[in-house]
């Protein structure tokens, strides 16, 4: 499906090296995907060289980063990116993939159990939802990928994290503004900005992983519900 040459010379660029057994896990990944995808839509990109360029080295540009560590949360992970990438390159990794569809939770479990990802949970829930159960404050890390506008982000994903954890926002080329528009949502959940991480991917476009830390807990009253966060972000 895909080359296994030319992502391993792609990842290469950026410092990241791909074992033998990762590229042929992430080539049958491939496989997975655009089979299932015939049947429940997952993705919109589905040829060899899209699915290396904006799913799976976009995904390992995350997985490379130290924050990549412990307890993991993928917050409405889709098809498993970045999560499932990062377990492939990052099997010590304790991961979660929390996604509120069924149908794709199906495939992230069928996906994992034929790929040999052990030390995965499937977490069908809503993240705002899930910061007021047993999810709240657990993770050293929680990241989202294409799921929504900074401040809205921000309220999904920092009640999930522990105090002295982080969260990363992979965002694109409007990250900047993105944060000055998050600032207020940031202090209120018990975050700071770390820092912003910028790249170009293998097809041109740019990439930015948005580093926040969780530097105090949330308050009680956060996350509110989904209509109120939608509608009046922080």
């Amino acid at each position: 499906m895909i080359d296994k040459e030319r992502l391993a010379a792609k990842c290469a660029a950026y410092g990241i090296a791909l074992t033998a057994q990762q590229l042929d896990r992430l080539d049958a990944y491939a496989r997975l995907l655009v089979d299932y995808n015939q049947k429940v839509n997952l993705t919109a990109i589905t040829t060899p060289e899209g699915i290396e360029d904006r799913h799976f080295a976009d995904s390992l540009l995350l997985a490379a980063q130290p924050e990549a560590a412990g307890a993991v949360v993928d917050v409405g992970t889709g098809a498993g990116f970045p999560g499932i990438v990062a377990k492939i390159y990052r099997p010590d990794i304790r991961l979660t993939l929390m996604e509120p569809t069924g149908k794709r939770v199906d495939f992230l479990r069928y996906a994992c159990a034929e790929l040999g990802l052990e030390g995965v949970e499937f977490a069908k829930e809503r993240a705002e939802e899930a910061a007021r159960k047993a999810w709240r404050e657990r993770y050293d890390l929680a990241v989202a990928r294409a799921v929504a506008a900074l401040p809205v982000l921000c309220e999904y994903c920092l009640p999930l994290v522990r105090v002295g954890g982080r969260f990363i926002a992979m965002k694109g080329p409007d990250a900047a503004a993105e944060c000055a528009a998050a600032a207020g949502a940031l202090r209120k959940l018990g975050g700071r900005l770390v820092e912003n991480r910028t790249f170009t991917l293998p097809d041109g476009s740019a990439r930015c992983l948005i580093v926040c830390e969780k530097v105090s807990p949330t308050p009680a009253a956060y996350p509110r519900n989904g209509g109120k966060i939608a509608k009046k972000p922080l």
